[in-house]
């Protein structure tokens, strides 16, 4: 304890002389500096200690926390955030819609409020998705243009149809999204009819690339790659007819 003792004394006094010797050295330095010779040594000194002081003991200081903004959901962040229980107004944008980039202040004005509101029971947060390249999401909400507004909980899917301003969506968020109505969940974009269009837009988009990397990359003729493409669906699409025929043949029973 006492050798314990002894160090502790001898590091403080160490820091002390320290401090003593910079603000020693800085004073000097300082003099020659017009907007600092109205500082007295006094004040210099207690700033120095309690600068090395912050730095010694390790304390910062905390920055005020601020409510996070628009969060940009893709495909494949897409479903995984929206299963955290909470409510998502979503926008659908595009980066060359005029539209959407003069809304652009206003929604991160609506993503501050709702996502500074952290008492309220339904707590919505505030989301947007690029539809020109991610047209898969797009496809599955049907969207038409731009920029349009979903008010998304759970499985329940709402559009918003009204004037687009900052506090039009805060409120259709919060209060009035119960009188919007219902997308039904067959047409929706969780139910079968908006996973199959999803999955059209997905075939479609990865056929038209491979078609590019056929023509372009590969160096074959458009005609050729066009027979390739659909010698290839054909394949497949016979194999998936075997499949689902081996899969759903009935089997004799057996007494």
């Amino acid at each position: 304890v006492l050798c314990s003792l002894q160090v502790v004394i001898v590091e403080s006094w160490g820091l002390a002389m320290a401090i003593t010797n910079t603000s020693a050295t800085m004073n000097e330095t300082i003099r020659s500096l017009p907007f600092l010779r109205r500082m007295t040594s006094a004040s210099f000194l207690i700033f120095t200690i309690l600068l090395s002081w912050n730095n010694w003991t390790g304390i910062q200081l905390v920055k005020a926390e601020t409510a996070p903004g628009v969060i940009q959901l893709t495909a494949k962040n897409f479903d995984k955030s929206l299963s955290d229980g909470n409510a998502w107004l979503i926008e659908f944008y595009a980066p060359w819609c005029s539209h959407c980039t003069r809304f652009a202040p206003s929604y991160e004005a609506v993503a501050q409020q709702l996502h500074s509101e952290k008492n309220k029971k339904h707590k919505v947060k505030v989301a947007k998705v690029d539809g020109a390249a991610e047209r898969a999401l797009a496809s599955r909400f049907s969207v038409k243009g731009f920029p349009t507004f979903f008010l998304v909980d759970g499985w329940t899917v709402r559009e918003f149809h009204g004037h687009r301003s900052q506090e039009n969506l805060i409120k259709f968020a919060t209060e009035s999204y119960e009188e919007a109505e219902v997308i039904p969940f067959l047409f929706g974009p969780f139910g079968p009819m908006g996973q199959l269009r999803s999955f059209l837009m997905r075939s479609g988009t990865w056929v038209v690339g491979l078609y590019e990397n056929l023509t372009k990359e590969r160096g074959l003729a458009p005609l050729f790659a066009m027979a390739v493409l659909c010698f290839g669906g054909l394949v497949v699409g016979l194999t998936m007819i075997v499949v689902l025929g081996v899969v759903m043949m009935s089997k004799m029973k057996q007494d």
